[in-house]
């Protein structure tokens, strides 16, 4: 996946006016290493060798435990900085959030600022949609979440991208950023805080934190001359490039440049990292990544570019006006600055004292190397603590390439959600890719994986036991779920798979999350057909009874499954709880201490039976690609009118 962040220059050595190692403060370098040595998270061990990785319920950073978070007042998605607005599927209950301290650490967590060059396309979506799946587990562990996103809008791509389209750089960025924010809403993202960086505020805390460097003496002027791919926004090494000095990302040639930047001296801050990834061995995840990382620091870090002369879309460089701070620099502070609270004022450290080191990090491998290296370095500078993990995930492909806008291969995710709802692509993505590694898109192997799972394991079997409920039992049920399943396995059953679910998500092993979720619902089939309720009724007597518990244990199990599989498919979770008697309120009060069994309750009254999922059908021999999804968006309109349902 191709998160289209422009590329830092990166390994650039300046060819003259380099500082002295007294002008760059070699002293001061020892006692910052000495500080932050004290800053530093404390070391993450196994616990009775459960956990391969830390779990994110229990990280520590200083003092601050993120299992002792108070929920989250879940917030709909607003303007840039704005969490004032509500949304009724986002929102805790105020008596769940007493039960929780006022002061307790929130869980931050964040997506890349996505580049505006051009509009979404899936790989950005398929990033977006695994932290909200994350976020909202944390919220069902009743932590206070801040779940940032956003848009990256500076930069020459950007200039260029507006020229081409006939409109102005503020204009263009407008457009496309609040085509993220459209994409998020039918994706059911519900993120807490959007941040763009053409916003003011932002531009505020950049100049603050860049006049923080300048003055610990980590910047200084140069010049440089060499090879810059404009589409990466980065100069290039000749060994790294292709025949014909083509950029081997874009593969297009890269051209001659010389310009008088200001630079940040990385070179100063080798030690210091290679020291911080020893003593703190998860803070890159998964540990693969964490080898890439540790071999780029061994090579030998060079001091990079953070300015440009020829730029002028982008915020002026604070000591010299003549110049533009360099998108990278500017952009990854826009983690920093989303967490700023309406209304307060636009500084520095307000920001960081509203929730500041982030607990997470989750972007494209493609860009590893700023996140896990530039960044903390940066923010070493500044005297502040780096995020707690950064996760770099694989990328998205497409017929074997990688998707990107700039190789034109991308799968638009609007297309998919219109073609086949929030819940199919957010679950077919989440399930088929392995977190942290690559994986492909076939429209055949899509359209087979949610029906199967979705349509016939879960769908049917909550529509077959509510329909039997209906005519055996008039919809109500005959016993709690605790008494019915008095003696049976089949709790301990769900109980363990649970357990398995609640571990993978905490280890952000998503796809083993809903394998987990979905064994409970193939469990509960085979337990219907084992059991064979409907025998049971035309038994009469005993037999009938015994089949009444067995429909109120099918009927639990699905309310766990909504539970325990709402942060990978929200919609359908709530079409599940509402048909097992429950309020839309009630499932958005739930939290994962609801997965407990237990739950239903005798008399409980089911609603009618109508499917929660329908099938997709798989295209026709010959038959267009996007004449299917036009085909599917026309028949899940005419079964909404007919069957009420919603969504997908």
């Amino acid at each position: 996946m191709q998160q289209d962040y422009p590329m830092p220059a990166h390994h650039v050595p300046p060819k003259h006016n380099s500082p002295s190692s007294s002008t760059r403060d070699l002293a001061g370098q020892s006692k910052r290493a000495r500080d932050l040595s004290m800053v530093g998270r404390a070391l993450l061990s196994c616990q009775s060798g459960l956990y391969v990785a830390a779990p994110l319920s229990s990280i520590r950073v200083g003092t601050r435990c993120l299992a002792d978070s108070l929920p989250l007042l879940r917030r709909c998605p607003a303007a840039p900085f704005s969490s004032s607005t509500r949304c009724r599927s986002h929102i805790r209950t105020e008596a769940v959030e007493a039960k929780k301290p006022a002061k307790a650490e929130p869980f931050v967590i964040t997506t890349p600022l996505y580049y505006v060059n051009a509009p979404p396309h899936m790989g950005s979506a398929y990033t977006t949609i695994a932290a909200d799946a994350i976020a909202r587990f944390q919220r069902l562990l009743e932590n206070r979440v801040i779940f940032i996103t956003g848009t990256d809008e500076h930069g020459e791509k950007i200039a260029a991208a507006a020229e081409a389209s006939g409109n102005s750089p503020s204009e263009h960025c407008d457009t496309v950023s609040q085509a993220y924010r459209m994409l998020w809403k039918d994706l059911d993202i519900a993120y807490d805080k959007f941040i763009r960086t053409t916003d003011s505020r932002h531009e505020a805390v950049v100049n603050e934190f860049y006049s923080r460097v300048l003055n610990n003496g980590d910047i200084y002027q140069a010049d440089y001359e060499g090879l810059y791919c404009v589409n990466c926004e980065e100069y290039k090494d000749e060994k790294e490039l292709l025949e014909n000095n083509c950029c081997p990302m874009h593969l297009k040639p890269c051209v001659l440049r010389k310009e008088e930047n200001y630079f940040f001296a990385l070179s100063k801050y080798q030690k210091m990292l290679e020291q911080f990834l020893i003593h703190n061995p998860d803070f890159v995840k998964p540990s693969f990544r964490l080898n890439e990382v540790q071999s780029w620091i061994q090579s030998g870090l060079k001091d990079f570019s953070i300015s440009r002369s020829s730029v002028e879309w982008g915020i002026p460089v604070p000591n010299d006006t003549r110049q533009t701070i360099y998108v990278w620099f500017d952009a990854l502070l826009g983690y920093i600055s989303a967490l700023l609270q309406d209304g307060e004022k636009p500084t520095l450290q307000q920001a960081i004292s509203s929730g500041w080191p982030a607990s997470l990090h989750l972007i494209g491998k493609d860009i590893l190397r700023f996140h896990a290296v530039y960044w903390p370095a940066m923010l070493m500078s500044a005297g502040l603590s780096p995020p707690d993990i950064i996760f770099g995930h694989g990328f998205l492909t497409k017929d074997g390439l990688k998707m990107g806008k700039s190789l034109g291969n991308t799968l638009d995710p609007k297309d998919l959600v219109d073609g086949f709802g929030a819940d199919a692509v957010r679950y077919f993505f989440l399930r088929e890719v392995e977190f942290g590694n690559d994986g492909d898109y076939s429209e055949d192997r899509f359209i087979n994986i949610v029906n199967a799972h979705l349509a016939n394991t879960i769908g049917n079997l909550l529509n077959r036991t509510l329909g039997l409920l209906k005519r055996n039992c008039q919809s109500t049920l005959a016993y709690d779920s605790s008494t019915a399943v008095e003696g049976n396995p089949f709790k301990d059953t769900v109980e363990k798979l649970v357990e398995k679910a609640r571990y993978h998500y905490e280890n952000l092993s998503l796809s083993s999350a809903c394998e987990s979720v979905l064994d409970i619902g193939n469990a509960g089939n085979s337990y219907m057909d084992e059991r064979s309720p409907w025998s049971g009724f035309k038994q009469g007597g005993a037999s009938s009874d015994m089949a009444a518990k067995d429909l109120v244990i099918i009927l639990e199990a699905m309310r766990i499954i909504a539970i325990a599989l709402c942060p990978i498919t929200p919609s359908l979770c709530l079409r599940i709880y509402t048909q097992l008697g429950f309020s839309e309120d009630q499932f958005e009060a739930v939290t994962w201490s609801d997965t407990k069994w237990g739950g239903m309750k005798a008399g409980q009254k089911m609603a009618d039976p109508k499917p929660v999922f329908a099938r997709i059908e798989n295209r026709k021999e010959g038959e267009d690609e996007t004449k299917v999804l036009h085909k599917v968006v026309k028949d899940k309109k005419k079964t909404s009118r007919s069957q009420g349902l919603v969504g997908t």
